[in-house]
């Protein structure tokens, strides 16, 4: 059986968003960094994420075109942007709330959300490794308001540091910190921090799951894979036969893999013969996602799945514009909780992403990088070189004197 490398790409981490927002009543927040495995989200958090992860995925995919592979982690972004909302005001905060779909909470109910997850989503399931990871670096010259901060620190878990950004091992530092998050597999998000770069936010995560129902090595064959193109490609093709909760619809089918207790699953969406990648996700929405939830039931399935490992960087100024987060990215950005004076605006968003499927499972790791600069200051006109200056007076319109400049340091002419 044929399988299409975007949704076995995307479901992955699609799904860590999907499961950890399958529980519908709020709990009171556990103490700082205190796993309790009580995991509660509200459902209207629960709705509109799950909404806010098929919206990237498919504008993501539509920017990169129906030829290349694309791995995002919609957590990673949504807890990245929910710091970041954390530091806007005005209508910077009222965008960067409504491309989250989060329109129908407060910012308190979203924060506990938060804190929630990065609290209990790690342990869900202990025979599934996953970690959540925050972490904010700010140029020591640049003063960062104390709410911010604490709200970084307590809601978020973040790591807050100062750093001198003129210093090239910051970039190094930077790196680090996302290589130790990811289990190496994420080694570099920043190449280089720009003279007007005065934060960095990112987060950090890592999955790795071992298959429920393993597949045996031994099956794996040489098949054909068939592109967009049209042309074939050689994989090694895994093969399962086994009970799978799996429902066919008319545009495609659907089979589910769960990991460790079955906690956390990925689940392929194989398009039919006359549907494509991009029609299937075009058309898909939260809620069809959460149909498809109620109608999948276990039954046999003879299932097969190409080996894959891959790295993926996306930039995502240009996705979340068109998702309606405009004004972040302009010099009309309304940062005054990060610093009260202003005049920050959000220079780039990015994500990196790796992912490795085999017959014992999957492991995946994610990072997303937002980037804080100051607003570009008005261009100088130096006169520096030969002027002309005219003295008047502004009510009549008569001219008094009329000069020239060619050398300010001779004082006779």
């Amino acid at each position: 059986m044929k399988t299409n490398p975007f949704f076995s790409l995307t479901a992955v981490l699609t799904s860590f968003l999907l499961t950890a927002i399958s529980c519908t009543t709020s709990s009171v927040s556990p103490g700082p960094g205190t796993a309790t495995g009580d995991l509660r989200v509200s459902a209207p958090f629960a709705d509109q994420t799950t909404q806010f992860a098929f919206d990237l995925a498919k504008r993501v995919n539509t920017q990169d075109g129906q030829a290349k592979n694309v791995f995002i982690s919609p957590l990673s972004l949504h807890i990245a942007l929910g710091m970041i909302m954390n530091g806007a005001n005005g209508q910077t905060a009222q965008e960067i709330q409504k491309t989250l779909k989060l329109d129908a909470q407060t910012l308190a109910e979203a924060n506990q959300t938060y804190q929630n997850l990065i609290d209990n989503l790690p342990a869900v399931d202990s025979m599934v490794t996953l970690t959540l990871a925050n972490s904010v670096w700010n140029r020591n010259t640049f003063p960062v308001e104390t709410s911010f901060q604490d709200v970084l620190k307590q809601t978020f878990r973040a790591d807050v540091s100062a750093q001198d950004f003129n210093d090239p091992s910051t970039v190094n530092k930077i790196n680090s910190w996302a290589s130790q998050k990811t289990n190496g597999k994420i080694p570099k998000v920043i190449d280089q921090i720009e003279p007007d770069n005065v934060m960095f936010l990112l987060n950090a995560i890592y999955f790795k799951g071992d298959w429920k129902t393993p597949f045996n090595p031994d099956q794996t064959l040489d098949l054909p894979f068939k592109l967009a193109s049209g042309e074939e490609t050689p994989v090694r093709m895994m093969r399962l036969m086994t009970d799978l909760r799996r429902a066919i619809k008319p545009e495609y089918t659907a089979f589910e893999l769960p990991y460790g207790s079955d906690r956390f699953a990925m689940t392929v969406l194989l398009p039919t013969g006359n549907t494509t990648p991009e029609t299937l996700l075009n058309n898909l929405t939260g809620s069809d996602w959460s149909q498809l939830q109620k109608d999948m039931a276990v039954g046999k399935m003879d299932i097969g799945l190409p080996k894959f490992n891959m790295s993926y960087e996306v930039k995502l100024n240009n996705v979340l514009n068109a998702m309606g987060m405009t004004t972040a990215f302009s010099d009309q950005a309304d940062f005054t909780k990060i610093n009260t004076k202003g005049g920050l605006t959000l220079s780039f968003v990015k994500q990196n992403t790796f992912v490795a499927v085999d017959e014992k499972g999957t492991e995946a790791a994610g990072v997303t990088t937002g980037a804080v600069s100051v607003t570009s200051a008005p261009v100088p006109y130096l006169c520096d070189r030969p002027f002309v200056f005219v003295i008047h007076e502004k009510t009549s319109g008569t001219v008094l004197f009329v000069g020239k400049i060619a050398d300010p340091t001779k004082t006779n002419s």
